[in-house]
């Protein structure tokens, strides 16, 4: 049973069962998981409105202003939800499912800052384009329609991996699924569902159900890992050069403290699994937005063609990525309409708080900020909020807009750290893709979402057709399709 707003009550959508709670109107709600079914039954709830399932109350807000209050850092911070916390068992005090309070939060965070530096970028990305042509080269074999999720999830797995952790999943040599990545998800979804076994009653005596083969999973997953540790210490390697060196060998400037062996494991599992799903989901909308729309494709790849020329073979050079201002801003408007994080928990910092100056938070209350709803807010978005539009993202706009209106990598001290490694990684393959391909949409498709820890597009297929780059495409006229302010380059990818 939780407490959370046990003070207050909030509205509901109609139809609650004195047991059940808000089950029924779920289920019966549009929408094929439960952020797509929250997301049709938050509308005309107000900024604040709460669900219940059994003995379980979600509060949940849908409206920019007060995720912008809830993004104060000195009054609220990072809470977990039921469903991150159940994650603990996979990922323990991991960088995503640690209390902010557990010392191995902020030693971790501060040994691994250095590794998203813009030195650190410049260091991932040779890998990032390797991997990237191993994509294109599967691609190019290619006589039907690909399936876009699973090769992008293969391309982001291999670069993490190689990237961080120097290990090679053969995703682009092997037919079979490499089987850590089987035994991940299984571990993955199995403690999401035990996570909604808690709430409901009799849910401990169904969680017996299928332990045995997630205990098997899971301990799987634990010897690999353990494995990759084991294997970089023998080998005598001190350096620091990737995520996993900084984790062995580094030490606390202040402290002299170093990350215990249990604790790199975590850390391992936490990068692999956000390093490669949320990216691979992104790049995944952004492709479906962007192929059916003749104008966005058009002037995407215009944009691709004139960095990168004639030349359909070329790749970036990493002073190139950050020039992709129109690509970039593709990828940031898919990632608005579906964040592949959906959302995050807040809860208070010191004692009881006031938000939206009407509700009062105590200690242990939480709210999940549902970010598929505030980033269509239409009064931050416009009339226009459910449509797929880049402009959105244009300079000038991105100024007008309050400050906390768009978070897909979350907010503050608890923001991913990993996220300039995603967006360099995502709009190098977005570049790359549109400049070698004209990329054909089945018709017939509405988008479906597979909601398994993050959100992915699931049997969305592309045809994938070689084209011929236009020859050094005209800069002026490329120019002058975009913003003014585009022209200028930029040292980073990342708006700060």
């Amino acid at each position: 049973m939780t407490a959370n707003f046990a003070h207050t009550e909030l509205p509901h959508p109609p139809g609650r069962h004195r047991v059940l709670g808000d089950v029924a109107t779920v289920m019966r709600a549009p929408g094929g998981g439960p952020v797509q079914k929250m997301l049709h039954l938050s509308k005309g709830m107000g900024p604040l409105f709460e669900l219940r399932t059994f003995g379980m109350k979600f509060v949940l807000t849908t409206d920019a202003a007060l995720a912008a209050e809830l993004s104060d850092e000195r009054r609220f911070q990072k809470t977990l939800a039921p469903g991150v916390k159940a994650l603990r068992e996979v990922a323990g005090d991991g960088l995503f499912t640690a209390y902010t309070e557990e010392p191995n939060w902020a030693l971790a965070h501060d040994l691994l800052l250095p590794a998203f530096t813009r030195a650190s970028m410049r260091g991932y990305h040779d890998t990032m384009n390797a991997v990237c042509s191993e994509l294109i080269s599967a691609w190019d074999e290619e006589t039907t329609p690909v399936d876009v999720s699973p090769a992008l999830t293969k391309m982001t797995l291999e670069t993490i991996g190689r990237t961080s952790f120097s290990t090679d999943f053969g995703s682009f040599t092997s037919t079979e699924q490499h089987p850590f990545v089987t035994a991940m998800i299984t571990a993955l979804a199995g403690g999401q569902r035990r996570a909604f076994l808690t709430a409901v009653p009799g849910g401990r005596l169904l969680m017996r159900r299928g332990r045995k083969v997630y205990d098997e999973r899971r301990a799987y997953v634990d010897s690999v890992l353990d494995d990759i540790i084991t294997a970089r210490r023998a080998s005598g390697d001190r350096s620091t050069g990737d995520l996993l060196g900084l984790m062995l060998n580094s030490r606390h400037p202040d402290t002299g403290e170093a990350l215990n062996l249990t604790n790199v494991r975590y850390q391992i599992n936490t990068f692999l699994v956000a390093g490669h799903e949320t990216t691979s989901g992104a790049l995944s909308f952004a492709l479906y937005y962007m192929s059916r729309d003749r104008e966005v494709m058009r002037r995407a790849q215009e944009e691709a063609d004139t960095i990168l020329s004639a030349d359909p073979d070329a790749v970036p050079t990493f002073e190139q990525v950050p020039k992709f201002r129109y690509i970039r801003r593709c990828l940031d408007e898919a990632l608005r309409l579906w964040p592949t994080a959906p959302g995050f928990a807040r809860g208070p910092r010191h004692g009881t708080e006031t938000v939206g100056g009407r509700w009062t938070m105590q200690q242990d209350d939480w709210v999940l900020v549902m970010l598929t709803a505030v980033h269509r807010d239409p009064n931050v978005w416009g009339a226009d909020a459910d449509s797929y539009d880049p402009d959105h993202f244009l300079p000038a706009k991105v100024r007008e807009r309050p400050a906390h209106s768009y978070l897909p990598f979350g907010v503050g001290d608890r923001a991913c750290i990993g996220r300039q490694f995603a967006l360099h990684e995502s709009v190098l393959a977005l570049a790359r893709l549109v400049h070698r391909y004209d990329l054909a949409p089945d018709p017939s498709y509405d988008l479906e979402i597979a909601e398994r820890l993050t959100l992915m597009p699931r049997g969305f297929r592309l045809g994938v057709t070689r084209r011929t780059p236009r020859a050094g495409a005209d800069k002026r006229g490329a120019a002058a399709a975009l913003d003014p302010e585009d022209a200028a380059p930029t040292g980073c990818p990342v708006v700060h």
